[in-house]
């Protein structure tokens, strides 16, 4: 996936390794972030933790692992359970996520 608003002048691609339980983004080849998940016991995904590498922070690099781990969640049919605080934060402005969100 490509989102040049995020990071202007930038190839960002945001992909999801199963194996580790993560999706990476990528900026121009480089790892920059990643969001950490897991499945529980009843098949949701938790979204664990995100972390961007700080020579990629402030440019939407967490913004954009957030949206692709929820579109393609959403994609799927699934339900998420967030622990993240950065997800937990972002989700508050971007309420278009609430019905696939469940609440612990």
């Amino acid at each position: 996936m490509r989102d040049d608003k995020a990071t202007p002048g930038y190839r960002v691609e945001v992909t999801r390794d199963p194996d580790v339980g993560r999706w990476e983004a990528h900026v121009d080849g480089e790892l920059a972030g990643v969001l950490v998940h897991r499945v529980d016991e009843a098949g949701r995904t938790v979204l664990e933790h995100t972390e961007v590498r700080e020579a990629f922070e402030g440019r939407g690099i967490g913004s954009r692992l957030a949206r692709t781990a929820l579109d393609e969640i959403r994609a799927e049919g699934g339900r998420v359970v967030v622990e993240c605080p950065f997800v937990r934060a972002w989700l508050r402005r971007h309420r278009e996520y609430d019905d696939i969100i469940d609440r612990r």
